[in-house]
């Protein structure tokens, strides 16, 4: 391709220069210098990146070989997973941390089993869906891998949510019935007045309160007692679902709005469980140490996907604990871990401790890792490998950093750009509208400039494939058409991204996240890792605020700060020292603790809303003085005078 840009140019030059009437040896000597020059620049990119592009193209066809082979014989998850308790019962399949229980790759089937035998006499057929609702546990697994042995669909809930939005989680996947943990007892009670009538609940595990009384008497039955009492063996079902059918539902994190239920086919699952575990280096012996969220593509897929299809043992542990992580690492003999969001800055934040040079992890995979931290934490903890990938649940253009390139999420090949059908494609401003030519096409991005992500939709082919939400009006929204060529669809991911000369490819923001203030673009993101590293890895939200009378937004940052004194002077000379002057806050928040979610994004909608109005005592808000020079506290009268427009921003 850059190759033939070449060709094209030099021939244009050449004519532009005959136009002119210079010499014709001139011309030609002019045309064949812009050629070679073309020419050793693609030859130069091409040297750079084969073995990283072959090493992908040998993944690709692996994962697709087997796909289209799974897709003729029909094959599910709980079929692929019972070829794996074949090769080795007796193995350890899920390892629960917080019991120290070991359940071997046969008693999880049995369990699976048992599973199926209950909803069965549930009365719940192919189709129906059951939520659940419970914090990770190995139970989880069985209970949805039990399901789709019947057919049976689950909605993986979030178990952080709460009032409106479970009950619209709950809506929206039309489950017949609910599981959930004792532990999220309080949370259903709350709720169970708004629940539709024919929505049986059970519950699971151990009442630690039983004296205490819920806020509403709910009608509960004990799925532990009914599966005690279910037989271990394959119940007598023939599945009529195949490898394109439904599996599960996974919710988007609800971060810009209320969550959606991605669909979750059985090709997608192994998808990205192969993906991890062929791009990465993983070995059949390899021990995972998954912290993750079990409701999470990451935690269930990527993590527990490695023991169902590829035989790996998983240690499962019911909440993070960046104190307790290297311990657990150790005690386990682990060999692999999972990461997402910010859990490498939270181990960077730590003491060392003396667990941390003594563990067996060689490989850690997962999506998010700042390139503000990366090196660091990979020195630090002594880890060979980061598998860094980008994609989320629902994505057709899924990216992965196959040879460890420090800070990228992926890459897109640039000898051969067109064998994965993904594209940055230019948007304008803040609201992330995509740009058109004058045919009504998208405009691809050029090295270095950032863009919206998007991936081209083809159903029939099982890398292509948009299985969209619960909710179709979500999945319109999704879908743009005319990008690649007329008549086309193509996934929108929602995320900017930008490219080097390699194909290298950095996350820069989500769409709607990047703000435009003294007639620069600024990226949250960017912004988010400086400060963050400056004031040794807290938790850090920066976002854009209105003013009146000024154009664009200015910055503001909050900032998690529990106490002790913070020095506003010396943060400020760090700040410009470190960003252009338009990057710097306008206005800093410190408050306890920054708004998170169960996978550890920072949500910024309601810091958006509240702005830098004073209204908490427990929290700071201060404003840059430009002229002064130094952030000064912002009382009621600063406020209403910044909105009159008598201070200027």
């Amino acid at each position: 391709m850059l190759l033939m840009s070449g060709v094209i140019v030099c021939l244009a030059v050449f004519g532009a220069v005959r136009l002119l009437s210079l010499p014709w040896l001139c011309s030609l000597l002019a045309g064949l210098g812009l050629c070679v020059v073309w020419s050793w620049k693609f030859i130069h990119v091409a040297l750079r990146t084969i073995k990283r592009d072959l090493m992908c193209l040998v993944v690709i066809l692996r994962v697709r070989f087997s796909m289209y082979r799974n897709l003729r014989n029909r094959s599910t998850i709980p079929a692929l997973f019972a070829q794996m308790v074949t090769r080795h019962p007796d193995k350890p399949a899920l390892i629960y941390e917080t019991t120290g229980e070991v359940w071997s790759f046969k008693e999880l089937q049995e369990r699976c089993h048992a599973v199926a035998h209950w909803a069965l006499a549930q009365g719940l057929a192919e189709g129906d869906v059951v939520a659940l609702y419970m914090e990770s546990q190995p139970l989880m697994t069985a209970l949805w891998l039990g399901l789709a042995m019947i057919g049976v669909e689950t909605a993986l809930i979030n178990h952080n949510l709460r009032q409106h939005s479970l009950l619209h989680c709950v809506s929206v996947s039309g489950a017949r019935a609910m599981v959930f943990g004792t532990e999220m007892r309080e949370a259903v009670s709350e709720v169970s007045g708004s629940l539709q009538p024919v929505l049986v609940l059970f519950s699971s595990g151990q009442r630690d309160d039983k004296d205490k009384p819920s806020p509403s008497p709910i009608q509960v039955q004990s799925l532990d007692a009914l599966l005690e009492r279910s037989p271990k063996h394959p119940p007598h079902y023939t599945l009529r679902k195949g490898f394109n059918d439904r599996l599960f539902y996974i919710y988007t994190s609800g971060t810009t709005g209320m969550p959606k239920a991605a669909v979750v086919v059985h090709s997608r699952y192994y998808r990205i469980a192969a993906f991890g575990f062929h791009s990465f280096g993983l070995c059949h012996d390899d021990i995972i140490y998954n912290c993750l969220p079990l409701y999470h593509s990451a935690g269930t897929i990527m993590g527990v996907g490695q023991c169902l299809l590829f035989g790996l043992t998983v240690v499962v542990r019911r909440k993070f604990s960046a104190s307790r992580f290297w311990d657990d690492c150790v005690k386990h003999h682990c060999t692999v871990i999972l990461y997402i969001g910010e859990i490498c800055r939270y181990l960077l934040a730590q003491p060392v401790h003396s667990s941390e040079a003594h563990h067996r992890v060689r490989i850690a995979i997962g999506n998010g890792l700042r390139p503000s931290v990366w090196e660091e934490f990979v020195q630090r903890f002594r880890i060979k490998r980061v598998g860094e990938f980008y994609g989320a649940t629902e994505c057709n253009c899924s990216l992965i950093n196959i040879d460890g390139k420090v800070g990228a999420c992926g890459f897109n090949s640039r000898i051969l750009p067109s064998f994965y059908p993904i594209r940055l494609v230019r948007v304008q401003g803040e609201n992330g509208q995509l740009l058109r030519d004058s045919q009504g096409l998208c405009i691809p991005c050029l090295p270095g400039e950032p863009g919206m992500l998007v991936g081209r939709i083809n159903h029939t082919d099982l890398l292509r494939r948009f299985d969209g939400y619960a909710d179709q009006n979500s999945t319109n929204q999704k879908i743009a058409h005319n990008v690649f060529k007329m008549g086309d669809s193509a996934y929108v991911s929602g995320d900017v991204l930008v490219m080097d000369e390699y194909g290298y490819m950095y996350f820069r923001d989500r769409s709607g996240d990047t703000f435009r203030w003294r007639g620069e673009n600024v990226s949250t993101t960017e912004v988010e890792g400086v400060l963050s590293r400056l004031l040794r890895h807290m938790d850090v939200a920066v976002y854009g605020v209105s003013a009146p009378g000024v154009e664009g937004k200015a910055g503001m940052a909050a900032i998690a700060h529990t106490g002790g004194q913070f020095d506003l002077d010396a943060f400020l000379i760090a700040v410009q020292k470190a960003l252009p002057s338009y990057a710097c806050p306008v206005f800093l928040r410190l408050m306890p603790s920054v708004d998170t979610t169960g996978t550890f994004k920072i949500q910024k909608t309601r810091l958006q809303k509240e702005g830098y109005k004073p209204q908490n005592s427990s929290e700071k808000l201060f404003f840059l003085n430009s002229r002064a020079g130094r952030y000064e506290a912002v009382t009621d009268e600063l406020y209403n005078a910044i909105m009159e427009g008598r201070v200027c921003l």
